[in-house]
């Protein structure tokens, strides 16, 4: 009789293989004097996309909010200002410096802030002006461009920790290679070296951004706040001058380092090479006495006390001359 084919129950799925579905980040916003601050980290699509709809954003910014590899910008519209910029962040799970994005919308009575990662600096001015109702008047009560400068203002003022760091390291740098310990930073030159780079090339593009920033953003502030945007131009130019300086002591830390390897390789090599120096005329008498030949003395105690001696002379000498020569 043929088998009749198996009837396949539906499995029920369990509460563990359910599908995850990630909750949506709402934003968070703030209002007094008429100005709106809305700040969301890591916009999703939806998002972002209900705050374009409802500001009249460019749909190239909606694109470029979305999108991670960004440089920084500035797009000027009648309506409003976008603004890209990278902040540098440590990162310490991978334990290295790494560029974070915030994408602005600056308008006459609103400010968008969208960090792709959390941005310490600029949640944590949001919860001051959520919790400290006179310090919000203070910031919303001078338009939307005097708020973004104390935005901007808190995020270099972040910077400056980190190279503050970078200052530690090299000094404790400078005292390990003077200590005697060169093979061991070299690991650590590396790494320092590393940061400085990487700042380099956050920093780089962001100065002119910011000089067209100071321009641009004048319509958005009182004439008297005008002054106010080099403060902000300033520090980035500290902050560069501060890494072309690091740049310099690092790369001296490198060669002093790499002179005092070679230093040490020099000494160990002048041992080795006077000690082969004096072994190799030792090595000849042996060799020559050590032949098959009778020679005077031949198989005598004397004989055999007579070339000792005479090879320890020998080495006496050599070294008495290499140290007068100060070879040693």
């Amino acid at each position: 009789m043929p088998s009749l084919p198996r009837i396949k129950r539906p499995r029920l799925r369990t509460r563990a293989e359910e599908p995850v579905v990630a909750a949506r980040r709402e934003p968070a916003e703030l209002s007094a004097n008429g100005l709106t601050w809305i700040h969301l980290d890591t916009p999703g699509h939806e998002a972002a996309t209900e705050l374009a709809e409802r500001f009249g954003w460019h749909p190239l910014d909606l694109e470029d909010v979305l999108s991670k590899r960004q440089r920084p910008k500035v797009d000027e519209y009648p309506e409003y200002l976008f603004v890209v910029l990278h902040i540098p962040v440590y990162d310490k799970t991978v334990q290295r410096l790494n560029a974070a994005e915030l994408d602005l919308f600056l308008g006459p009575n609103f400010l968008i802030t969208l960090p792709n990662v959390e941005l310490l600096p600029v949640t944590r001015l949001f919860h001051r002006c959520h919790e400290d109702l006179e310090l919000r008047a203070q910031l919303f009560g001078k338009g939307s461009g005097y708020l973004l400068y104390h935005v901007l203002d808190d995020l270099f003022d972040y910077c400056f920790p980190i190279l503050d760091k970078i200052g530690h390291k090299l000094d404790s740098l400078e005292d390990d290679i003077f200590e005697g310990r060169s093979d061991e930073v070299v690991r650590d030159i590396s790494n320092v070296k590393q940061e400085i780079i990487s700042y380099r090339k956050i920093i780089k593009p962001e100065r002119p951004t910011l000089r067209l920033l100071e321009r641009y953003v004048e319509r958005f502030l009182p004439q008297e706040l005008e002054l106010y945007f080099d403060d902000i131009v300033d520090a980035s130019e500290r902050i560069w001058d501060i890494l072309d300086n690091y740049k310099e002591v690092v790369e001296a830390l490198e060669d002093t380092n790499e002179s005092a390897i070679n230093h040490r390789q020099n000494d160990i090599l002048r041992v080795l090479t006077v000690v082969s120096v004096i072994l190799l005329p030792m090595t000849l008498i042996t060799g020559i006495f050590g032949m098959n030949v009778h020679f005077p003395g031949f198989a005598t105690a004397a004989a055999w006390w007579a070339i000792v001696a005479s090879l320890v002379t020998l080495a006496i000498g050599l070294a008495a001359f290499f140290r007068y020569k100060r070879w040693l």
